[in-house]
């Protein structure tokens, strides 16, 4: 499961960050350009080179508190992700121009949400999928959540809620499963508990790399694959 994941997960940690104290300013002016600066590269390289799948990546505050946004997938849905916890997304028309377009396109399709590429911070490194399907998570700040209307598409999303970034953060919601492969480890992934619905697979996956480029330095990434010689 998940064998690209060890490209994903060899690269070098972000620095501390020092203005990343009080849990509002993981959403300040000054994260939101060290962000940014850090994904760059990736953002440059993966809006010209296409990928399978986007999700929007959704940073927000709740009275006033930064959160993350998700959606709970209708358990109408035909395929494996019915009743899932995601992020708005899905994979590529032959009429989006980049990574960024596809999670914009969908979602003002789930969730009838009109977003600007303003919003947006940048994409960071596709994440296979359990079917190998390369999926973009592009990072972006809708604001407070109290100035949007949000209208989720019922064939497509049950519900959607938020959790605060604090509660990620804290370890007693943090949980892995280590996998095993022929008697052998093979790799851990993150779970998030305590919330509304429990967060696993790629959600949790993406959840876990975002915290981390968030707040380096406060959050440990939780997401490891076993060393290959």
């Amino acid at each position: 499961m998940f064998p690209a994941l060890r490209r994903l997960c060899g690269g070098v940690p972000p620095a501390p960050v020092s203005s990343v104290g009080p849990v509002r300013r993981y959403l300040s002016w000054e994260n939101e350009q060290r962000c940014r600066r850090l994904l760059k590269a990736s953002t440059s390289r993966y809006n010209q080179e296409p990928v399978s799948a986007a999700v929007l990546v959704s940073l927000c505050s709740v009275a006033g508190v930064p959160a993350v946004l998700y959606t709970l997938r209708s358990s109408t849905m035909t395929g494996v992700h019915k009743g899932d916890v995601s992020f708005p997304g899905g994979k590529r028309d032959a009429c989006d121009r980049d990574a960024v377009a596809t999670a914009l396109r969908e979602t003002r399709e789930e969730l009838n949400l009109h977003l600007g590429e303003d919003c947006v911070w940048g994409v960071m490194k596709p994440v296979p999928d359990r079917r190998g399907l390369a999926v973009a998570p592009v990072l972006a700040n809708l604001g407070p959540l109290e100035h949007l209307t949000l209208k989720p598409n019922p064939q497509e999303v049950e519900t959607v809620f938020t959790l605060p970034i604090s509660h990620l953060l804290q370890e007693e919601n943090q949980g892995y499963t280590n996998f095993c492969h022929k008697r052998q480890y093979s790799h851990t992934l993150p779970v998030f508990l305590h919330g509304p619905h429990r967060i696993w697979g790629l959600t949790a996956v993406i959840t876990d790399l975002v915290l981390e480029l968030l707040a380096p330095g406060t959050y440990r990434r939780r997401t490891r694959m076993r060393a290959t010689r």
